[in-house]
């Protein structure tokens, strides 16, 4: 069993979809977590409350991660909680679910998924960068996906985004070794959120499911049980991988 005890860790996105199933393993495994959410404050408090009830502890930080000052302060915000922070999962992203040209594709939209995707992840890994290294132990865990991989048709947008992670790991991690921080990533696939329930009915998902060896999506589970591996002890010789979850979508060497 992967225990956390005594750990501090901070997920962006925690309250839904694979954010909230990695906020309820880590606080499951003895962490302190404290979670981002944007808008959405009741789904935000009921896992805090839900966790209460566990035995653990868990608090929501309110942040709009396009605004550099609200993603530093969910850092600072954890830091102020539990005066350090051992695990860091940035996992918030927005997807688009109907297509769009490239030829149609706005400024607007092209600017918010980067801004969202990339740039976000970019000011929380930096802002809580310090103290790991000057502790000599941390570790940081980025959420991409399969379409930094494949490509994904009408979301260039998302897939750019996704895609830029997978460079920012594995930069991170050799310029962060040297300091005990390890960096990796975890590549999901389809996963059964509400993000993706828009593609996903009729025939959109028997076209996803088609592509798909397993033959079912993920389950949010699924996606934070490796965002577990890689805060456990196990991982401890793993940086600048990435984790595929995918059900057998897109096998990379």
């Amino acid at each position: 069993m992967i225990r956390l005890d005594g750990q501090v860790a901070v997920v962006t996105g925690g309250s839904r979809g694979i954010g909230r199933a990695a906020v309820r393993l880590l606080a499951g495994a003895g962490a302190r977590v404290a979670y981002s959410y944007h808008t959405d404050l009741p789904a935000a408090r009921s896992l805090e409350q839900e966790i209460a009830r566990a035995g653990g502890e868990a608090k929501p930080v309110q942040a709009d991660l396009r605004r550099r000052a609200e993603a530093e302060g969910i850092v600072e915000e954890a830091q102020g909680l539990y005066g350090r922070i051992d695990v860091l999962v940035a996992n918030a992203g927005i997807w688009n679910a109907e297509p769009i040209p490239m030829e149609e594709m706005t400024d607007e939209e092209w600017d918010e998924t980067l801004q969202v995707n990339l740039r976000g992840v970019f000011y929380v890994l930096r802002a809580a960068l310090p103290q790991m290294k000057q502790r000599r132990a941390g570790r940081l865990i980025i959420v991409s996906s399969t379409a930094g991989q494949r490509g994904e048709a009408f979301h260039s947008h998302y897939a750019a985004s996704k895609s830029g992670l997978f460079g920012l790991t594995k930069s991170l991690a050799v310029e962060a070794a040297p300091d005990g921080v390890l960096v990796n990533c975890v590549a999901p696939g389809w996963v059964d959120t509400d993000m993706a329930a828009p593609a996903l009915k009729g025939a959109g998902m028997e076209a996803v499911l088609a592509t798909i060896p397993l033959g079912r999506l993920g389950t949010p589970e699924e996606i934070a049980g490796a965002i577990l591996f890689l805060a456990s002890p196990f991982a401890s010789y793993v940086t600048g991988e990435v984790l595929n979850v995918n059900g057998g979508s897109v096998l990379c060497g």
